[in-house]
Protein backbone atom coordinates (compact mmCIF):
# COMPACT_ATOMS: atom_id res chain seq x y z
CA UNK A 1 0.00 0.00 0.00
CA UNK A 2 1.16 3.42 -0.57
CA UNK A 3 1.02 6.26 1.57
CA UNK A 4 -1.82 8.01 -0.07
CA UNK A 5 -3.95 5.26 0.14
CA UNK A 6 -2.84 4.72 3.54
CA UNK A 7 -3.46 7.94 4.40
CA UNK A 8 -7.12 7.71 3.16
CA UNK A 9 -7.64 4.40 4.65
CA UNK A 10 -6.86 6.02 8.17
CA UNK A 11 -8.80 9.58 7.43
CA UNK A 12 -12.02 7.13 6.70
CA UNK A 13 -11.06 4.98 9.80
CA UNK A 14 -10.83 8.62 11.68
CA UNK A 15 -14.39 9.77 10.19
CA UNK A 16 -15.85 6.20 11.23
CA UNK A 17 -14.68 6.67 14.63
CA UNK A 18 -15.72 10.62 14.82
CA UNK A 19 -19.59 9.86 13.79
CA UNK A 20 -19.22 6.75 16.13
CA UNK A 21 -18.56 9.04 18.63
CA UNK A 22 -20.90 11.39 17.78
CA UNK A 23 -23.36 9.08 17.74
CA UNK A 24 -22.12 7.19 21.04
CA UNK A 25 -22.67 11.12 22.45
CA UNK A 26 -26.41 11.92 21.33
CA UNK A 27 -27.56 8.55 22.60
CA UNK A 28 -25.55 9.17 26.24
CA UNK A 29 -27.44 12.69 26.55
CA UNK A 30 -30.68 11.11 25.29
CA UNK A 31 -30.17 8.41 27.56
CA UNK A 32 -29.60 10.90 30.46
CA UNK A 33 -32.36 13.00 29.85
CA UNK A 34 -34.67 9.45 30.24
CA UNK A 35 -33.03 8.79 33.37
CA UNK A 36 -33.68 12.36 34.86
CA UNK A 37 -37.43 12.47 33.55
CA UNK A 38 -37.71 8.84 35.09
CA UNK A 39 -36.76 9.82 38.15
CA UNK A 40 -38.95 12.77 38.98
CA UNK A 41 -41.90 10.43 37.84
CA UNK A 42 -40.22 8.04 40.41
CA UNK A 43 -40.37 10.72 42.86
CA UNK A 44 -44.25 11.69 42.16
CA UNK A 45 -45.33 8.36 42.17
CA UNK A 46 -43.59 8.13 45.35
CA UNK A 47 -45.57 11.12 46.85
CA UNK A 48 -48.60 10.09 46.18
CA UNK A 49 -48.06 6.60 47.70
CA UNK A 50 -47.16 8.45 50.54
CA UNK A 51 -50.00 10.60 50.61
CA UNK A 52 -52.56 7.42 49.92
CA UNK A 53 -51.10 5.95 53.14
CA UNK A 54 -51.84 8.92 54.85
CA UNK A 55 -55.59 9.08 53.51
CA UNK A 56 -55.49 5.09 54.39
CA UNK A 57 -54.26 5.32 57.63
CA UNK A 58 -56.81 7.78 58.17
CA UNK A 59 -59.71 6.43 57.30
CA UNK A 60 -58.47 3.15 59.34
CA UNK A 61 -58.01 5.33 62.56
CA UNK A 62 -61.89 6.76 61.76
CA UNK A 63 -62.97 3.61 61.50
CA UNK A 64 -61.65 2.24 64.63
CA UNK A 65 -62.93 5.25 66.16
CA UNK A 66 -66.57 4.38 65.29
CA UNK A 67 -66.21 1.10 66.41
CA UNK A 68 -65.44 2.18 69.43
CA UNK A 69 -67.85 4.59 70.09
CA UNK A 70 -70.63 1.93 68.80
Amino acid sequence: MNFEAELGALSRALDAALERMRRLAEENASLRRGRDQMAGERAALMARNEQARTRVEAMIERLKSLEAAG
